[in-house]
């Protein structure tokens, strides 16, 4: 770092892009007890591909933990007593001029030093001697930064005088408060091109679905509102109202949360600006959360002892269905113990011996309770899997449509009794038991996608108990009672770029727009409204590429639009089971298409025009790929059951999985070259030789590819 300095100061985003490096590498030594105690430019060294390494220990103590968590004190175990100056003059903290026993905090206060070096081109503090400069030190506070010309925004002259205070207590207290202030700017630089002059946070914030063409921005804050779970059911008075506390801040999307087992801290899993997803911890006494060592894992559970539950590498199948790998991991750190692949989610049984999951398996979704013993099955999916207190009981979300979230609270027993619960969502996302086990917590709208947050007895009638601007998704109920959940807003945007274009156009109407279907001749947009706007069943529209307003259709949800252009495919999902309906783009009729007992997905017009290739399922069966003539009659199944994707436009072959079927024959498929773990088949090339894949990128490919865009090399 020392002969990149000899250049003069770096660039704002740069500085912060090595900065946070480095606090990432004082933070680890003072995770395992070391206080480096002689930071400086020449200790700090780039590798050639840009990464960062601190060297140099020689000053430094290995402290070990502190028996209350506390910061330690210490000095050098080689020749040296309190009162002896150690480190080098011009980067020692005002405690190591004075001879004083140095903490984590000294590593900071000389962080703070070579970061204002970085940024302003000069040294902190100086003078003509090493007398003068550690006086300097002591007594005088360095030019402001503005003056260096170097445009360094406010906010990171904030974090560089924090920690230059000479009073160690006002400083950033470790050295993860201070990577976490430095992950805000890294994030908005890397997202931006250049760090932010303010601050960014606030419950600006959106929601979106886990749908891939779904576009949306989102900004998510968990609250935990202590309010009576399950102790009353009866109207509360007004002091028994809930009140919130925010426990996260930054801008980004939540995928789960859990208390831990002592009920003051709570695990999660997010994605911040564009940092990959992990798990972090959070407490009510700080603002900041720490990061665990699990990359890519969503928390499903934390046992009675503390032990986590993990769903390692989710993978999306449609829509919010998404399977990972079920992992046992302690909140401590050390290596997850894989358990069971496939799973959507899981939950420990009270007593820690085992799960209940929700188990994808022959291309349907089961309730194990306990892992092993099916006791539902469906073609839909399930949910939020949660047991009873007394491990009695198993509820979940159980959603008849795979991919789609609506649907309704399902408690099963150990023999496999299913009761549901009275009343359809349109959205239902989140369940909990109340700390009695007489009553189940859940999160759901009646219409859109704004969940409200309720409570039903699991024998009796259903109560709203709080609503919020946004939506609601509970996650845990504390041991006193207290509610976690986590609140979001969305919009779901679609975008285009017409031929001739020169930037995208936003083609959205309400405030989720999705499942967007182009014309043959590309002038018209056929789209699905599933928010508040939609309404309970959804809306379908059709809009022209050029910009010009939306005509609503009718009910439903919008699969595709005819070759001719006069015909929408829509599907109608209540009551159920669904079906197909025909909307007319222009003057006409609404015509039902079908009525038998498949429940219908998504459709498609063969080229020709004359019929619909769609998937559905019959009552307890798996999902298979059916063709319906427009002019009626029964839909003929073409694949075998559990065999779904995109039929050729000449009809032959249907691509599944990896692999390739004839379309109603019987012959054994074969595997597609070239398909990889993870990709996506979306849809075939118009001459039935080729297939469009959406393929899954690596977060480091992700991360490379997004710096290499922002260098202007792609």
């Amino acid at each position: 770092l020392r002969s990149r300095l000899e250049h003069g100061a770096s660039p704002p985003r740069k500085a912060v892009d090595l900065a946070l490096q480095i606090v990432h590498g004082i933070a680890a030594a003072h995770q395992k007890g070391v206080v480096h105690r002689d930071l400086k430019p020449e200790n700090i060294f780039i590798t050639q591909d840009g990464r960062v390494k601190i060297l140099d220990f020689g000053l430094a103590k290995a402290t070990g933990p502190a028996a209350d968590g506390s910061l330690r004190q210490t000095q050098s175990d080689i020749g040296t007593s309190p009162g002896t100056v150690m480190g080098t003059v011009g980067y020692m903290s005002p405690e190591q001029v004075r001879g004083l026993p140095a903490d984590q905090r000294t590593d900071i206060f000389s962080f703070g030093v070579v970061l204002y070096e970085m940024l302003s081109g000069v040294r902190a503090f100086r003078g003509d001697s090493g007398v003068e400069t550690m006086n300097a030190i002591l007594k005088e506070d360095p030019p402001e930064l503005a003056v260096s010309g170097s445009h360094v925004p406010p906010v990171l002259d904030r974090i560089v005088r924090r920690c230059i205070e000479k009073n160690p207590v006002e400083r950033f207290h470790s050295a993860h408060d201070l990577g976490l202030a430095m992950e805000t700017l890294s994030s908005a630089s890397a997202s931006s091109g250049s760090v932010p002059s303010i601050a960014s946070g606030g419950l600006s914030s959106t929601r979106t679905r886990w749908m891939p063409w779904a576009l949306a921005v989102i900004a998510i804050a968990i609250a935990a509102g202590a309010y009576w779970a399950g102790n009353h059911f009866a109207t509360p008075a007004a002091s028994e109202y809930p009140s919130y506390e925010r426990l996260t801040f930054r801008l980004g999307r939540i995928w789960s949360a859990r208390y831990s087992g002592d009920g003051k801290t709570v695990v999660y899993s997010a994605t911040w600006g564009d940092e990959p997803k992990r798990l972090y911890s959070a407490g009510e006494a700080s603002p900041d959360s720490l990061a665990l060592a699990y990359p890519n894992a969503d928390i499903a559970s934390v046992s009675s002892t503390g032990e986590l539950a993990l769903i390692l590498g989710r993978r999306t199948i449609r829509g919010f269905a998404g399977v990972g790998t079920l992992a046992r991991a302690s909140l401590t750190g050390g290596a997850a113990r894989d358990v069971l692949e496939d799973v959507q989610d899981a939950d420990w049984l009270p007593d820690g011996s085992g799960f209940a999951v929700a188990h994808f398996v022959d291309r349907q979704y089961r309730v194990e309770f306990p892992a092993g013993k099916t006791v539902y099955e469906t073609a839909g999916y399930v949910s939020d899997v949660r047991v009873s207190p007394d491990g009695s009981l198993v509820a979940f979300a159980d959603h008849p449509i795979q991919g789609d979230d609506r649907g309704s609270i399902a408690v099963v027993d150990r023999e496999g009794k299913k009761r549901t619960i009275p009343g359809d969502y349109s959205s239902l996302q989140g369940v909990a038991w109340s700390r009695t086990g007489r009553e189940i917590w859940f999160t759901g709208a009646s219409k859109g996608g704004s969940n409200a947050l309720f409570v039903a007895r699991v024998d009796g009638p259903v109560r709203l108990v709080a609503r919020v601007p946004g939506s609601l998704h509970i996650a845990d109920i504390g041991a006193d009672g207290s509610v976690l959940a986590w609140q979001q807003r969305a919009r779901s945007l679609i975008m285009g770029r017409m031929p001739g274009d020169t930037v995208e156009r936003d083609l959205s109407w309400l405030d989720f727009s999705t499942v967007p279907r182009l014309s043959s001749d590309g002038k018209s947009l056929l789209f699905t409204e599933e928010g508040d706007g939609g309404g309970e069943s959804y809306s379908v529209y059709i809009r022209p590429t050029d910009g010009g307003p939306a005509v609503r259709l009718g009910s439903g949800f919008g699969s595709d639009i005819s070759p001719d252009g006069k015909w929408a495919l829509s599907i109608q999902l209540n009551p159920p089971p669904s079906q197909f309906v025909l909307l007319p783009t222009g003057a006409g009729e609404p015509r039902a298409l079908t009525h038998d007992e498949l429940s219908h997905e998504l459709g498609n017009w063969t080229p020709d025009g004359t019929r619909i290739v769609f998937e559905a399922f019959a009552p307890g069966r798996p999902k298979r790929l059916y063709l319906q003539d427009l002019t009626g009659g029964t839909a003929q199944p073409i694949t075998p059951e559990g065999v779904v994707g995109p039929l050729s436009p000449d009809g032959t072959l249907v691509a599944s999985e990896g692999k390739l079927y004839q379309a109603g024959g019987s012959a054994a498929p074969h595997p597609i070259p070239g398909i990889e773990a993870g990709d996506q088949i979306e849809r075939w090339a118009s001459d039935s030789k080729s297939l469009f894949v959406r393929q899954a990128l690596k977060s480091d490919v992700q991360r490379k590819r997004r710096s290499e865009m922002q260098e202007g090399k792609t």
